[in-house]
């Protein structure tokens, strides 16, 4: 985990497009390529079964659209994935396609975990893209009972950078709130964006990750803690008030777990690898995502990280980092783990840390 990126990447960025059957991906995918020139996007758009009734809804636009009928996007896509994307990179090179960045729908059915690790496991997708975040759209109107009977629709809404709430003209405001804190107890590093009609702001959708070198300070933060206006640490230290009433506890929602750890010292370098080695070796298969910004002892920049399962992308160092400020913040959002659970995890983290000053709360 010590080993960091060069200062310089110019990999392409992807965005995965994902949610539930009907929550609204085609929509918010045909509002997005109507959204004038810039940025050129190229489009994979997944289909499971024969018919790729998703992409004959897809209106005509300039943008390249490449349509992959062979599955689910899993572990049995990799190697197709990955042949498609080369393929983009040589025509883009040849002169026959243009693009700045990279979308892929996958089906409603997809787990996200096995795409992103793609990204990471394959040396060229490695080498040539960066996953620049996940959108996940979740329906207002049959969210809910979606997330009651589907537990991929829960992981999908847990592994989400940006949750766009899809349909919430369908429903009162009183049940679109409520839904908002469900969705935050499942994810409560993600940013909640009401879409109008299918319609969000085209630039909210992008630069989601702390995990490039372009990001700044505050940007890195916000991938920690959502909320423009709000405190950075707020949600990370447990303080935060609660937007609205708990949501009442379902038995799909109670397997996601999550908690978080805010050292205002830097950490020994022993007590991080041992903490991190010992997640992976015990739990790694349960971790969704775990990722922060640390401080490491003898070192001035911190570097940003993050994980899902046992793979972790390479660390990235945060030079426009304020001095005077050494706090480290982790999260991680888990699988059948109970908090108590992720908290024992992260006091590992606590060697070395005065007592008075560390503190391990659930997110």
């Amino acid at each position: 985990m010590t080993d960091i990126m060069h200062a310089t990447d110019t990999r392409f960025p992807v965005t995965l497009l994902t949610g539930f059957l009907g929550a609204g991906k085609t929509t918010l995918l045909n509002a997005i390529l109507s959204k004038g020139p810039a940025p050129k996007i190229a489009v994979i758009v997944n289909e499971f079964g024969e018919a790729g009734l998703d992409h004959d809804l897809i209106e005509a636009v300039d943008e390249d659209i490449i349509l992959m009928q062979s599955g689910c996007l899993c572990c049995s896509m990799r190697g197709d994935l990955s042949r498609t994307l080369q393929d983009l990179v040589t025509r883009k090179h040849e002169g026959r396609v243009t693009f700045d960045r990279i979308v892929i729908e996958t089906t409603g059915l997809a787990d996200p975990v096995p795409v992103l690790q793609t990204f990471l496991i394959d040396p060229y997708l490695a080498e040539n893209f960066r996953m620049d975040g996940v959108v996940t759209v979740v329906d207002a109107a049959t969210g809910p009972d979606t997330l009651n009977r589907q537990f991929e629709a829960v992981s999908q809404v847990a592994m989400a950078d940006l949750l766009v709430l899809s349909k919430t003209d369908l429903v009162p405001e009183s049940a679109s709130q409520a839904f908002d804190a469900r969705l935050r107890s499942l994810n409560p590093t993600a940013d909640i964006l009401r879409a109008d009609r299918g319609v969000v702001p085209t630039k909210a959708l992008w630069d989601l990750s702390g995990l490039r070198h372009q990001a700044r300070p505050e940007q890195a933060e916000a991938w920690l803690a959502p909320g423009a206006d709000a405190d950075p640490l707020c949600n990370l230290s447990g303080m935060a008030p609660a937007p609205s009433p708990a949501p009442t506890p379902r038995p799909h929602d109670e397997r996601i777990g999550s908690a978080s750890i805010v050292l205002d010292d830097p950490i020994p370098h022993a007590a991080f690898d041992l903490w991190l080695d010992t997640l992976i070796l015990l739990r790694g298969p349960d971790i969704l995502r775990v990722k922060g910004i640390v401080h490491l002892e003898g070192i001035e920049t911190p570097f940003v990280f993050h994980g899902v399962q046992h793979l972790f992308d390479p660390p990235v160092p945060l030079h426009d980092w304020p001095g005077g400020d050494r706090t480290s913040r982790i999260v991680i959002i888990a699988r059948d783990m109970t908090r108590s659970e992720l908290v024992h995890s992260l006091d590992m983290l606590r060697a070395r840390q005065p007592s008075e000053e560390t503190r391990a709360q659930p997110v």
